[in-house]
This record gives C-alpha cells, structure tokens and sequence, in this order.
C-alpha cells in the first residue's frame, strides 16, 4: 500500500552565512579507504586473510597513506589479519592504519592488544549521537550519551600508559552526525577534544562528521559540515573527515559539497562498497577530480586492475553503467553521440588540441588504462557518425561525409535484424561491398600516358586491361587526368553514362608497405543514383582506379 502521510520531512539547517556555494575544489582530501572494514562487513561472504591482504596490496598501490583495517575486537579474522600486518612488517613508514571501535572498554583494549608494533596507528572510536537512536535504541540523556564518548577518549589515553604508547592519533565519530542537532553534535565533539587534550596543529586530532544514512539533500549536509568547521574552536588542531553513505543515491555529491564546505578527509570505499546502498565510491570522486585537472594523489592509471582485485576480493560485480569502471560508461550507441565523439577526436588531431576536449568523454579512456574499441558500439540505434568513428579509429578509413550515410544504412539494416555489430563485421561489410567490389568488371592494369590532341594541347590517355565476368578485355579512354581518361574508356565500352561527383583520398599507414585509399562518388546519369566505390594499392592512381571500378559495379551490377 502507499502511505506517503507516514513519511515526515527531515528538518534543513538554518544558515544563511554558508559559503561553500561560493567555492571550487582546488585540491584532493586527505583519503582514508575503509574497504577492509565497512566495506567488508557488508559483503554476502566477509574476505578472508588472504583476500583481506591482496585489497590492501591493492590500497597500496593506489597511494591510500590512511587505511581502515578493521575492526579487530570484533572478529577474530580481523584481530589476526592486523597481526599479520604487523609481523610481516607489511606496512609502509608513510601509511597510517586505523582501527575502530565502539566506546567501550574490553574493545578499546582489545584494539591495543591488535596494533602492538604498529608505528602511529589511528584509533578510531565512535558512538551514536542522534535524535531517534538516542530515544529508541539507548534510552539515554543527551548528557548520558555525551559521557559515552568522553569515557571512550579516557579509556583510549589509559590504554595508552598501559601499553606504552605516546604515537596513537585519535578519531572520533559522533555516528549519524546528519540526525544530530547540530550545537549537540558540536558540544560532543568539543567535549572529546578537551578530553583528548593533545590536539595540536602538529598533531591533530580527527573529527569524522559521518553521513551514516543520507537524510536530506547533499546541501544540507555541506551546511552542516561548514556550520561545524566555523565553531570548532581549535579548528588549526582538528582534521575535519567525512565519511558518507549513498543512501539517496547522492553520496559522490555530498562529499564534493562537503569538501566545498571545509571538510579535510574523506573516508569511503572502492567502486562504493558498503552497508545498504554502499559507501561513498572514493574512485569517482578522485575520477571527477581528475576530470577537472586537480591531481587526485592516487594511481588511478589502471582502472581495469582495480576493478578486478576488487571484484575478485568481494565477489561483487561492478554495473555495467558504474561511473568510469563500468563496462559501457565510454560506450555510445546513439547515433548523434558517436557523431559528436567522431567529430571531436578529429578535430583535437586536427588542431593539437593539448587538452581533451571530445564531447561525451570527460576523460580519455586510454588514461585510466580503457581501450578505445569499446568507445562506439554499434546496434539498430546508432547513426551514421558511428561507423565512421569504428572505421576511422580501428581501420584507419576516413570515410568521405557523403558517403557516411551510405554505409551506415547498410549496417543499420544487418543491426535490425542480429543487434549489436561488432566492428569486425563491420570491416568486413565495407571489404564486401566497396574494397572487394571486383565483379563482374574487375580492373586489372592501366597504363597511364600524356597524348597530344588535334589541337596541340595535351591529355591523358589510358589504356586499360580488365576482366568481365571472367573475360578479358581492353579499353582506351582520353581525359584531363588519369581518373577522367578511364571514365570516358568506361562509358564507351560499357555504353553508360557517369558522372564523377567528388573524390579523396588518404594515406593508410606510413613507412614502405604504405598504402592509400582512395573513394570516388560517382552518379549514374540514367537514373540518377549515385554510389561510392573504394579502392586501395600502394599506388595512389591505382587505388583510384579501382575506385572508379568499385563504384561501377555497385552502380550496374
């Protein structure tokens, strides 16, 4: 049933002072991966120490100096996956692993049995701060909640004369920060930070402002994040985190407006992993960045390997149409998109453009490690700019602009009745019906000569040795050129009359086995239809000549 009067409007936050609207991302966050923890207590079957330890080879490589490993109170698996780290010696000078738990003590001691030998490791602990669990789940004061971080913060520093430890950077999570009134969330925060004591601008203390659900829209919460980052007192001492949700689908727009709004660190996954609709997705956000030219300070090179620890780790698939990394994401099957992405490759050739400008690509493929075959794919939707994308960029023809329609109505008609044409099929449509057009007449040599007319000016004669149906035979023909001369021969032997309406040609690769392609337009004066015919030699006047040719016997034959 639909009971749209259950639902009642999450409140938005009064505050016209905001600036973050005024404001551009000039620089990437500090990035903090959570994959080994809330991505990987999300997952259908939770990664094993070995699957744990290639995502963090993984995290690694991408250049995450911050990464959430776990949650080693709560799982035995995790406690010895951190030990692992830690007596292999697995972790880099630079990197800084975090550990979380909950404010309680038997875990907070528990964590400092996990990170023993681990340099300055990050102890993350969080509690619940908002309205609703503070009714239905705690039954607890707003003071009794409070103190349940203010212990936590004690318990952390006991842990820490106990063990010996003067190295532990503390973060603190009031959970469900967006459903926490705002001057309760920052008197939490104020009162962890006084506890702490050590904060400094040397050494900062974090302050994580989690979007554990997403309750409103994404201004909403840089309004929140700024309101926050403007009342902290020692703002100089405190590393400002995020850590989105996606739960309204919007959680790559919250961190940017958040990062506007002041936010320092961002805590997320790969490809956007997590509880529900997932956490953050850390890649497209880093990718946007990219897209802008701000450098992301992660390896984003090779999408392809990312994807595939990724997959093979969490036994998830990433969507097709998943931002970047899905499999169609630089794919085009309208026809008004692949013309426009023709048009814009060709002209960044054209003017050495130094920066990517093509319509419908923010970025290159090619630099995050896609290959451009899959760019255009062609089906029944697709138009003319297509296949002369697919016959440009995989073979190297460029197709006159005349004769794209042409042959895109040949592959749309084989595309309504099988789907999707693949660009082999596609080459292989254009060797039949124009490269390969040699019956019945079929050219074979020509022999090209200067002639003196009656009136003592000169022309070109051709003399020409073909076959039809088989059967050779020679004609001669009289132009201003070589191309003239052999349609004249070809009108009287054949008794047609045609007409050259336009011709080009190219270069098809450089070096000593070079060869051209040349297209000839050609109309039947009869009739009235015209046609395009192909030829290729390494011989320029040749491949014109079999152009000619090509375009006879699709005009009569």
């Amino acid at each position: 049933m639909y009971h749209i009067e259950r639902y009642k409007r999450n409140p938005v936050v009064n505050f016209p002072e905001r600036t973050w609207p005024d404001k551009q991302i000039e620089k990437a966050p500090v990035w903090c991966s959570v994959d080994l923890r809330d991505g990987n207590q999300a997952l259908v079957e939770p990664m094993v120490v070995e699957e744990k330890m290639e995502m963090f080879q993984e995290l690694l490589k991408l250049g995450f100096k911050e990464i959430e490993i776990g949650f080693p109170a709560a799982s035995q698996i995790e406690f010895d996956f951190l030990r692992q780290l830690a007596e292999r010696r697995l972790i880099p000078q630079d990197v800084h692993v975090q550990v979380l738990s909950q404010c309680r003590e038997h875990l907070i001691r528990r964590s400092f049995e996990a990170i023993e030998g681990i340099a300055s490791p990050i102890m993350h602990i969080y509690n619940s701060t908002n309205t609703l669990q503070r009714d239905v789940v705690f039954h607890a004061s707003k003071e009794e909640v409070k103190q349940i971080a203010v212990d936590g913060v004690k318990m952390v520093k006991q842990c820490m004369k106990e063990f010996h430890r003067d190295d532990i950077i503390l973060e603190y999570s009031p959970e469900s920060f967006m459903g926490t009134e705002l001057d309760y969330a920052l008197e939490v925060c104020e009162a962890v930070i006084a506890e702490w004591g050590m904060a400094s601008p040397e050494h900062k203390v974090i302050i994580n402002l989690p979007l554990t659900v997403e309750m409103n829209t994404p201004n909403v919460y840089a309004d929140q994040v700024e309101w926050m980052v403007r009342h902290f007192k020692e703002r100089d001492s405190i590393t400002v985190s995020i850590h989105p949700h996606n739960d309204r689908g919007t959680g790559v727009a919250a961190t940017e407006l958040a990062l506007l709004a002041g936010a320092d660190r961002v805590e997320g996954t790969l490809f956007g992993n997590g509880e529900r609709t997932g956490n953050v997705d850390i890649l497209t956000v880093a990718y946007n960045m990219y897209s802008q030219g701000i450098e992301p300070n992660l390896n984003l090179s090779n999408e392809r390997e990312i994807a595939e620890v990724y997959e093979r780790c969490t036994k998830m698939k990433i969507p097709p149409r998943h931002p970047y990394a899905g499999e169609l994401v630089f794919t085009a099957f309208s026809g008004s998109h692949q013309d426009a992405i023709n048009k814009g490759m060709q002209a960044m050739r054209e003017r050495n453009n130094p920066y990517w400008e093509v319509p419908y690509l923010p970025i290159d493929p090619s630099d995050i490690g896609r290959q451009y075959q899959p760019v255009v794919r062609i089906n029944s939707q697709s138009g003319k700019g297509g296949v002369a994308f697919i016959m440009d960029t995989f073979y190297g023809f460029h197709l006159p602009k005349g004769m794209h329609k042409e042959f895109a109505d040949v592959i749309q008609a084989i595309s309504e009745k099988q789907g999707e044409v693949a660009p082999e099929q596609i080459f292989a449509e254009f060797k039949k019906g124009y490269i390969d057009r040699k019956e019945p007449i079929h050219f074979r040599k020509c022999q090209i000569t200067d002639t003196e007319l009656e009136d003592g000016s000169f022309a070109t004669l051709a003399k020409c040795t073909y076959t039809n149906h088989g059967v050779e035979k020679y004609f001669e023909g009289v132009g201003n050129g070589p191309i003239d001369a052999v349609q004249h021969g070809l009108e009287e032997e054949l008794k047609i009359q045609i007409k050259v309406l336009d011709y080009s040609e190219h270069a098809l690769r450089e070096g000593s086995n070079a060869q051209a392609a040349s297209y000839i337009h050609v109309l039947d004066v009869a009739s009235g239809r015209t046609t395009y015919g192909v030829g290729i030699s390494s011989n320029i006047t040749r491949a014109s000549l079999r152009g000619i040719f090509s375009a006879v016997n699709r005009l009569f034959y």
